[in-house]
């Protein structure tokens, strides 16, 4: 009987994890390995890859051998991809800087509302989701144009005798990164917000803590796995991002994600784009990894 009930169990659990697990590995694993073969592969003359398949590492040599790729030359710099990486990285962290700080006192302004209005802000802040985010970039981009929207009010304001220069360079990308993903830092930061128990505060206040020092020790602690989740929901796809630098930056600011994307367009060099897709993928992950193992020991000191 117990042998029949734990088969009927198991047959339960079995039919509700087979539907995600094929999903994920139709949809996730089957891809990544089709990425790690064509890094795995030469590229073919006419670009693409070459068929029948030659096996070879040379497109992982290359990302730390510059010289020998479409940047040779007699300037050319051996840790360029590296660099290019760098600078992905240093652009995601001040874009997901600005996410939390932003997002974080808006979450808890909409939490602080009553029901309606609640309701109401958090819509607002979803209604971004409802358009695609192509157009949303290209929106932003016609506001801080030279004859744009914002250069225009300044100037009828007479706070500027000619257009300022907003767009094509790093500040353009920056502020296209942190209008597109400011929602991913808001939701999460919310959720964990909302749950928070406010008359702690209160009684931290109760005795003798000041605003700020009851907010770093008590309600920062406790909300901590919204800012994580934000954190990582904002920095991970803003790394790899490529339409929103290519855009806004109008293909002056290199990032790794438009570095990726030119591989697999115009010069077609799938082999060295899949492995360069790969290594951030791991750089990414062991990077998450790493502060999540990080974060969870600094909130169990905390509490």
């Amino acid at each position: 009987m117990l042998k029949s009930f734990r088969r009927k169990k198991s047959l339960q659990l079995f039919g509700l994890v087979s539907p995600g697990a094929l999903w994920i590995l139709l949809f996730f694993n089957l891809p990544l390995l089709i990425v790690l073969f064509i890094s795995l592969v030469e590229r073919g003359r006419a670009g693409g890859i070459k068929l029948p398949p030659v096996y070879s590492l040379e497109n992982y040599q290359q990302l730390f051998n510059a010289c020998a790729s479409e940047f040779s030359g007699p300037d050319c710099d051996p840790f360029l991809y590296i660099g290019i990486f760098g600078h992905s990285v240093r652009i995601a962290l001040i874009v997901t800087f600005w996410c939390i700080l932003l997002g974080y006192p808006l979450s808890y302004f909409i939490s602080r509302q009553r029901p309606v209005l609640r309701d109401a802000l958090m819509i607002l802040v979803i209604i971004p989701f409802w358009t695609n985010f192509l157009v949303r970039t290209y929106a932003l981009k016609q506001v801080l144009a030279t004859e744009g929207l914002l250069n225009s009010f300044l100037m009828n304001l007479n706070l500027i005798n000619q257009p300022l220069e907003l767009l094509f360079n790093e500040f353009a990308v920056n502020v296209g990164l942190i209008y597109g993903y400011l929602p991913f830092a808001v939701l999460p930061m919310y959720a964990s917000i909302e749950k928070f128990d406010h008359s702690l505060m209160e009684a931290a206040s109760d005795l003798g803590a000041p605003p700020w020092r009851a907010f770093l020790r008590v309600m920062l602690p406790m909300t901590l796995p919204g800012v994580i989740a934000a954190l990582v929901l904002v920095f991970v796809p803003v790394v790899g991002a490529f339409i929103t630098p290519d855009i806004m930056g109008g293909g002056k600011i290199e990032m790794i994600g438009t570095l990726i994307n030119r591989q697999f367009g115009v010069s077609r060099n799938w082999p060295f784009g899949a492995s360069m897709s790969l290594i951030l993928m791991l750089l990414v992950l062991i990077g998450v990894i790493a502060y999540f193992r990080s974060s969870s020991e600094e909130t169990r000191r905390a509490m």
